[in-house]
Order: C-alpha cells, then structure tokens, then sequence
C-alpha cells in the first residue's frame, strides 16, 4: 500500500508564508505530476514532505497510509518509505556510490514493517543487485566505483536519482525537476527510466516546469497546476498539454 495525502497544508519559511493550503492525495501505483512557475511552492513542498528543517508546517497534515508522519524527523520519514530525488544533488567526495546505497537500503529493508525486502550481507551479493538497476537507467559499471555525485554530469546526476529510487523501492517517490538542464536525449532516456521502474505498489510524483518529461512517460495519472502556494487546476494528462498550449495565466483567469 502506497497512499499519500496532504491535508490543507500550510508551510512557511523564515515567516513567511509559501504554501497556503495544499491538497493532494495519491493511490497505489498511479504518477502524479505536479507543475508550476518558479516561486509557486514546488520544490517547498518536496522539502516539506521529507521534513526539511527549515520549512515550518503551520497548519494541515501529511499522512502516509492513513498515519500523520508530521511529528517524524526526516531519516524517519524515510524508514517509512518516502524518497526525495533531488534538483541538485550535493557532492559527497569521499564516500563510494556503491557504498552509499548499500548501505541505505538495508537500512531501509531492516526498518520497514511487513517487507520481503532481501538484505544483502556481503558486497558481492549487492553489486549483482545493483548492477541489474543500474543498467536499467544507462549507466556503466564503472560508474559505482566513483564517489556520491562527485564529478558528475547533470545528465549523470538525474539517472543516480532515478537508480536510487529503483533500488531503494520507496512507496512514495518524489522527484525534483528530474528534467532541468538535461537535453532532449537525456531527458526521454530518465523518463524512460522512471516508466520501466515505477510499479503497482507504489507512487511516484515528478515535479516539474514543463510537459516535455511527461511525454515520454508510459504512464501519467494525474496533473496538478501548484501556483501561488496553492493546487488551482488538477486533471489527466491532457491537462499539461493544454498548459504548455496556454501558459499559467490561464490557470490564474480560469
């Protein structure tokens, strides 16, 4: 079960206030696209959804499968089944690719309730596990044996997000503009990835400016125009093609 629901949620930073009453819910299996200008509360809510430190939830709630995750710091949140894939990822030099996500998924494995997850024990067991992820996204072998994100291109940087979305299996996964400063080739080819790698058991939402991922995506449920800190306009997939068509002022006359 993979079920997100947000509450009337307000979030403020520094005092002031950038969302103003977000609803939204998710089921099981479906990928949600939220879209809007720059300064609308997008990337806010991402943060606020994995309990960003510096965004302050003033009203509203956040449930995962029914149970308010409000009070939960973000390694917590996490261990529940949440995943953040980030606009731009932090450089971590000294610590192996490989490593990083070895170790969080058995983190992951050892703390989710009822999972069939395997733990992997030895490296050897792992590698094998992660190789089969890792071509699936259009990455080398070689590409394990360097550190987090150090060095890596931006088109590099969005498929490690996408990978660690696949082997990490969260319920709910939320990625951040997997599409910005990647050109046309890169941007099917993540797309692609996310398709083949998001299933029935669990959610996706992809945040994002344009409609150009999204239509290289095999399966797309739900739009949502975010815009002023609030959802206005919510649909299928036509919704943001007709956005592309008529821009976000449309949405604010409509």
């Amino acid at each position: 079960m993979a079920m997100l629901e947000i509450k009337d949620l307000h979030v403020e930073r520094e005092g002031k206030e950038i969302l103003n009453g977000v609803n939204l819910k998710t089921g099981n299996g479906e990928v949600h696209a939220i879209m809007g200008p720059n300064g609308s509360g997008k990337s806010t809510l991402a943060y606020t959804l994995l309990a960003h430190p510096k965004y302050k939830v003033t009203k509203g709630d956040i449930l995962l499968d029914g149970e308010s995750i409000l009070g939960l710091a973000t390694d917590e949140r996490a261990k529940k089944g949440l995943f953040l894939g980030f606009q731009y990822p932090t450089e971590v030099s000294g610590v192996g690719f490989s490593h990083f996500l070895r170790t969080a998924y058995n983190a992951l494995s050892k703390s989710l309730q009822n999972s069939e997850r395997e733990v992997f024990i030895t490296v050897r067991e792992f590698q094998k596990y992660l190789k089969t992820n890792l071509h699936a996204v259009g990455l080398p072998d070689e590409f394990l044996s360097r550190y987090l994100n150090e060095g890596f291109s931006g088109g590099e940087k969005k498929r490690s997000e996408v990978l660690q979305m696949a082997v990490l299996k969260p319920k709910i996964t939320i990625l951040d503009e997997p599409d910005s400063g990647l050109d046309i080739d890169a941007v099917q080819a993540v797309a692609k990835a996310i398709s083949d790698l998001s299933d029935k058991e669990s959610t996706t939402i992809i945040i994002t400016h344009y409609a150009r991922i999204l239509n290289f995506l095999k399966k797309l449920d739900h739009v949502h125009i975010l815009v002023s800190g609030q959802i206005r306009k919510s649909g299928n997939a036509s919704l943001a093609s007709e956005l592309e068509k008529n821009g976000y002022e449309w949405v604010l006359k409509s």
